[in-house]
């Protein structure tokens, strides 16, 4: 091979090729083409003739990389123009709205020395552009009129291409594979119109209801590469301006107005003992932020958890292993968020569905969800009713040291309140008794539930009967129990 001179190369003929086509989302017949060796030709009769629309800008050597038709308009495109094997380290983009008769460079924003690969539209928002560089990717919320990093936690690399699939941004890099940003509705509803705004809780999207994995495989080494999972659960987005002064809160609520779960950001700290696991498998608890900036929350879309030591499920993901619910799963629907900044409610409506791969019909979902909530708020009122006794008992101890008048009263009702303490506690009431206690139905109704949490399937006939009983004999329990309540408050 011998060294060639610019001028020889001036002289060579093309041997360009198509290296980007982009067909038309409007017209069927419309579509774009883009070569290595800088032409950009349009068809507007399926292929018969093709027109050169090059911008004279475009150079030989120029590639142009990335053809994109508009989402919504048949005359406008973008063309992503690579020029590195001249030498030309600085970033093209170009657009035309009339066809390809004229074009306009759109680059504002973007940095002097990195060479652009792809762009892209956003199929929702028109308007919303994408583009990938040899370091990063960049976002412009005005059709190209200005442009913003969106690197985020990205490592510098080459961006070779980006799609929108539904919700989320997916980038093919040079050598580091594919990264996803997951959901990027915040994305589409940015407008000149919010930046006055202290606080801005986006429009979530939909979020659909998947279980884990319920097989309880062996956790991957931590070294051993794996890619990340999507976030779990319903992705909640809100903006501050700047630090809250006091609390922020969440508060959700089902279609009928019942509050389901709040979150705030004074939420403590659950405890984590020693587990099933090792403590570099456990994700880092999640708590509501009150900083200024971007935040994303995630609902795992269950009621309020049960207050008892966490677990985690056998089939762990390194630094990423949520504790195993305890608490029913909501059913599909559309709930009420509000987020409560510095005394100001924001609300937004979400919609939740069912993970399409489940085949059990609403009505048998709807017997597992009255089921799971009997047992739910069973376990609830048991530990009411034990912390109930505890304190009636505490108070009768306190008034019998005291004396009066009362005091063969006060014992006839220690000994009643004693036996229902013995029951609170789980034991049975007297030597050799078989009688039921409220920390042993708390038991059953939480056994039930692990039953009818487990999977996406209608009850069976004998966990319909278990949880009915142990309703049952819960409701005979404390009838028994309120009649010595009676007793207590007209002691009083």
């Amino acid at each position: 091979m011998g060294i060639y001179t610019n001028e020889e190369m001036k002289k060579m003929p093309r041997r360009g090729v198509v290296y980007t086509i982009a067909p038309s989302f409007t017209d069927i017949n419309t579509i774009w083409a883009g070569t290595d060796d800088g032409y950009i030709q349009v068809t507007h009769d399926g292929g018969k003739y093709w027109k050169n629309v090059t911008p004279p800008e475009i150079t030989s050597w120029s590639k142009v990389s990335i053809m994109e038709a508009s989402h919504s308009d048949l005359n406008t495109a973008y063309a992503a123009v690579n020029r590195i094997r001249c030498d030309d380290m600085r970033p093209y983009i170009y657009k035309t709205r009339d066809g390809g008769k004229t074009w306009q460079k759109i680059t504002n924003g973007l940095p002097d020395n990195e060479p652009i690969n792809a762009v892209r539209e956003d199929p929702v928002r028109k308007g919303l552009l994408f583009a990938g560089s040899e370091n990063a990717v960049y976002v412009s919320f005005d059709d190209g009129a200005n442009w913003q990093s969106l690197r985020l936690n990205m490592p510098a690399t080459s961006i070779r291409d980006l799609v929108i699939k539904d919700d989320d941004l997916v980038l093919g890099t040079h050598g580091r594979g594919f990264w996803i940003l997951d959901d990027i509705t915040p994305l589409r509803q940015i407008n000149a119109g919010l930046a006055s705004q202290k606080a801005i809780f986006f429009k979530p999207q939909t979020a659909i209801r998947i279980r884990w994995d319920m097989n309880t495989d062996t956790p991957l080494p931590q070294e051993e590469p794996t890619g990340q999972n999507p976030p779990e659960g319903a992705i909640l987005d809100y903006y501050l301006s700047e630090k809250a002064t006091g609390p922020v809160t969440l508060k959700i609520t089902d279609p009928n107005g019942k509050l389901v779960r709040k979150y705030s950001s004074d939420d403590p700290i659950y405890p984590i003992p020693p587990s099933n696991v090792p403590d570099y498998w456990v994700r880092p608890q999640q708590l509501l932020s009150a900083d200024a900036g971007a935040h994303r929350f995630l609902w795992d879309m269950h009621f309020t958890r049960l207050e008892e030591p966490v677990s985690f499920p056998m089939q762990a993901i390194y630094n990423n292993t949520a504790p195993s619910p305890n608490s029913p799963w909501v059913m599909p629907g559309v709930y009420t968020v509000t987020l409560t900044v510095n005394g100001e409610k924001i609300a937004q409506s979400i919609a939740i569905k069912m993970d399409p791969r489940v085949k059990t019909n609403m009505a048998d979902l709807q017997k597992q969800y009255q089921l799971s909530m009997t047992c739910y708020q069973g376990i609830l009122k048991a530990r009411e009713v034990m912390q109930d006794v505890k304190n009636a008992h505490s108070e009768l101890q306190k008034k019998m040291t005291a004396g009066g008048a009362n005091q063969s009263k006060l014992e006839a009702l220690n000994k009643e309140v004693e036996k229902f303490e013995s029951v609170a506690r789980g034991g049975k009431r007297g030597g050799g008794s078989t009688e039921i206690s409220f920390g042993g139905l708390s038991g059953s109704f939480s056994g039930l539930l692990g039953i009818l949490q487990e999977s996406e399937m209608p009850p069976t006939t004998q966990t319909i009967t278990a949880v009915n009983q142990t309703e049952k004999s819960f409701s005979t329990l404390l009838s028994e129990w309120n009649q010595v309540k009676t007793k207590l408050a007209l002691l009083k």
